[in-house]
């Protein structure tokens, strides 16, 4: 069915909270507050159209360095807005473009067998092609894309992969437990074990040894792919950590470990950006 440019605009807004999935809410969860920040929805045009995105930088000053903040299969709901947020009060302008908005809003929907057919439906090329058009809008809009990073949180970390070789302004990426291997399909041609050994861009990959989805025999496939041509990328594997590790309002979350990642990521993207 082909949807109109008003259909599209309405369909596409951003969720004010956490994903319906994900409530109840953990009583961990951070909450970061936008002052001294703008911080809010911006449109991003792409194909004649319009997505939402969720913005937060330093309310004063220009020029600032881009990341690109890709999501959970959750959407851009208010924990990827957080950690936008997070991003901003370090001094960059972070961005979270909703990349599912052609497929469907899964931020309202409970059943995450539901979720994940609407998250299977969106290809890989759209997805670069929205990131493309986000870096395009933060270049115009007091963003230095010549300073353009990326993270992502499990289907948002194997783009992380994916991107950072699609892209080669990328200067560097943190990838959150995203799959690493699978099936190569019309919309998923590649997976990030089958650009290891050609990436260039220095890539930092934060896992969890008791991940059931990711095994450990991928991390050490891909850390052996990474070997081969690129010394730049690392792996960390947190033992006896499961999947989600980071994510605060969920039960999976391990404060430790999320921790320890955070101030890895600061200091990765503090050395290549």
């Amino acid at each position: 069915m082909t949807i109109s440019r008003r259909q599209f605009i309405v369909a596409s807004g951003l969720s004010a909270g956490f994903a319906l999935a994900t409530i109840p809410v953990s009583a961990q969860t951070i909450k970061t507050d936008s002052e001294g920040l703008i911080a809010g929805e911006v449109k991003i045009p792409v194909d004649k159209q319009e997505i939402p995105a969720y913005r937060a930088m330093p309310s004063t000053g220009q020029n600032f360095p881009v990341i690109l903040v890709v999501q959970e299969i959750f959407g851009v709901h208010e924990h990827i807005q957080d950690v936008c947020r997070r991003l901003a009060r370090l001094g960059y302008m972070a961005i979270a473009t909703e990349l599912f908005a052609r497929q469907g809003d899964v931020t309202k929907l409970s059943n995450i067998e539901e979720i994940r057919k609407i998250v299977s439906q969106v290809p890989d090329r759209q997805v670069f092609t929205d990131l493309d058009a986000t870096v395009n809008w933060a270049g115009k809009s007091k963003g230095n894309i010549d300073r353009l990073g990326i993270t992502g949180f499990c289907w948002g970390g194997r783009i992380v992969w994916l991107y950072s070789a699609y892209n080669p302004k990328v200067k560097a990426g943190v990838a959150w437990y995203g799959r690493l291997v699978g099936e190569s399909t019309a919309l998923t041609p590649k997976h990030p074990i089958d650009i290891g050994s050609e990436l260039k861009t220095p890539i930092l990959g934060l896992y969890g040894g008791a991940d059931t989805g990711i095994p450990n025999l991928t991390v050490e496939q891909m850390q052996k792919a990474l070997k081969a041509n690129n010394q730049k990328s690392e792996i960390i594997l947190y033992p006896d950590t499961p999947h989600a590790f980071f994510a605060d309002y969920r039960p999976s979350y391990r404060e430790k470990e999320a921790k320890d990642g955070w101030q890895r990521l600061q200091a990765w993207f503090k050395d290549s950006i």
